[in-house]
């Protein structure tokens, strides 16, 4: 009998989990829709919602007005000056799970259980050449031009800073095109990168789930309510 009860409990826990994610994906956030953008009239600006089975980023042009708000990553010697250079890429992550597990191969039980649990944030910055679209793994939309101001200021936001400086954590890049920043704010399992990327759309005007812990219910949230 003494078996049954922890196994109880467990089953409550799991049940409980999956509501919490159902009902995060389901219940808009903000509850009524902001003002349609109209794409006819006034410049707009195309963001991307990058994917994977885990993890969220986020995608703005490179213009010039881009590397003006953010003049620190080509002081910190990411190539966002490359005539093949499209788009910044940005994500906000546990800083040992993030830092330390560039591949599922080089994943360790530390930065595992950290994830799982709390740790420091970072935001992870990087520059691509042309993104494909469309493409399961690839969310784009249209937004206006207050709207994406609004996204900027929340994502240069998100950056820690060192006697006004934003400088890069040493020696931490995937590759020549990245680099790992030091971010405000703790991470999660309730609070992970997903629920960042999610504050960030609705920053830019966009609906997502009232809790989207995982990419799947983001996604799900996104193509409901935009």
């Amino acid at each position: 009998m003494s078996w049954r009860r922890p196994l109880r409990w467990l089953i409550v826990v799991v049940f409980t989990a999956a509501l919490a994610v159902v009902a995060g994906t389901l219940v808009p956030r903000p509850l009524w829709p902001a003002t349609k953008i109209d794409t006819t009239t006034g410049k707009t600006y195309r963001i991307l919602v990058l994917a994977n089975p885990i993890h969220t980023d986020i995608a703005i042009p490179i213009d010039a007005e881009t590397l003006a708000r953010f003049p620190f990553l080509s002081e910190s010697g990411m190539p966002v000056a490359h005539p093949d250079a499209r788009w910044l890429v940005f994500g906000w992550g546990g800083r040992a799970f993030y830092i330390e597990t560039p591949t599922w191969s080089e994943l360790k039980p530390v930065p595992l259980f950290k994830g799982l649990t709390m740790d420091r944030s970072v935001i992870h910055a990087d520059v691509t050449g042309e993104i494909v679209e469309p493409s399961d793994a690839v969310m784009g939309y249209e937004i206006g031009a207050d709207e994406y101001q609004r996204l900027l200021s929340f994502i240069e936001a998100s950056f820690t800073r060192t006697d006004g400086l934003i400088l890069p954590i040493p020696d931490t890049a995937y590759g020549e095109n990245d680099r790992f920043f030091e971010a405000n704010g703790w991470f999660s399992a309730v609070v992970g990168c997903n629920t960042w990327t999610a504050k960030a759309l609705r920053e830019a005007g966009l609906q997502t789930g009232w809790w989207n812990p995982l990419p799947v219910s983001l996604s799900k949230s996104l193509m409901l309510y935009n």
